[in-house]
């Protein structure tokens, strides 16, 4: 990806960015992943402080995206509520869902790091390309399970990933999806979740893993883009920069 930092495009299209509102799973420090936890009372009032931020900006979308996750969902409808654009088209994709955590997902993880120690568990979550112990076939956490992702191939479905291979889920949707409506002058809504912001940013912005594996991503903050038709990026910031 192109990347631009000053008068060298002319933007078309603005690409925001966010990370959903605080969840459930975020409340109890838990593992969550590909577990559909709602949004928190807290979550719920950042995602409609995010969606006003942004009518306050003046952005208008042309299509929105987010995940087959709640959180997202959820984070989605309250913004375009208080942009006044809930007529939108929306897509839903399973390749915008957070990273699947395996069998680590739904445990609190202080009661992780008790088991395994700090520096594992520290390892599963941020290094780059160290995948955590794989979710059981028979277990609810294993996303062949679940309907919604019923007409995926088996081959598709996670077991537990790492930020590597989560990337390597989302670019393709990037790519193919998201990028030629941006380029088309298509300004675009993503919401999503912590590391498929990782995974994003550390694209657009050419970071090397190292860089993208320590990002911390505030929820509920738009992150602003734009984008010209030749697919060059500049980064404007977060719209209400975390402390």
């Amino acid at each position: 990806m192109l990347y631009g930092t000053g008068e060298d495009i002319m933007a078309q299209a603005k690409l925001v960015l966010m990370r959903h509102g605080q969840s459930l799973g975020n409340e109890a420090n838990l593992f969550t992943g590909w577990y559909d936890l709602d949004l928190s009372p807290t979550g719920h009032e950042e995602a409609r402080k995010a969606g006003r931020l942004m009518r306050e900006r003046g952005l208008q979308f042309d299509a929105a995206h987010c995940s087959m996750l709640q959180r997202t969902i959820h984070t989605l409808h309250h913004c375009l509520d208080e942009l006044d654009q809930v007529w939108l088209p929306e897509y839903h994709s399973w390749r915008l869902n957070e990273r699947h955590y395996g069998a680590l997902q739904g445990l609190n993880k202080e009661d992780t790091i008790a088991l395994y120690g700090r520096e594992q568990v520290q390892q599963w979550r941020r290094g780059f390309d160290v995948t955590p112990p794989d979710v059981a076939l028979g277990s609810p956490h294993y996303p062949g399970h679940d309907p919604r992702y019923a007409t995926l191939p088996k081959a598709d479905i996670p077991r537990g990933e790492s930020l590597a291979t989560t990337t390597k889920r989302v670019l393709p949707y990037w790519q193919n999806t998201l990028l030629p409506s941006l380029q088309q002058g298509q300004s675009l809504l993503v919401i999503t979740h912590g590391t498929v912001m990782r995974a994003l940013i550390g694209h657009l912005n050419g970071l090397d893993p190292d860089d993208a594996r320590t990002l911390e991503i505030p929820t509920g903050t738009p992150l602003v883009y734009e984008v010209n038709s030749v697919g060059i990026m500049r980064r404007l910031g977060y719209l209400n920069p975390p402390s």
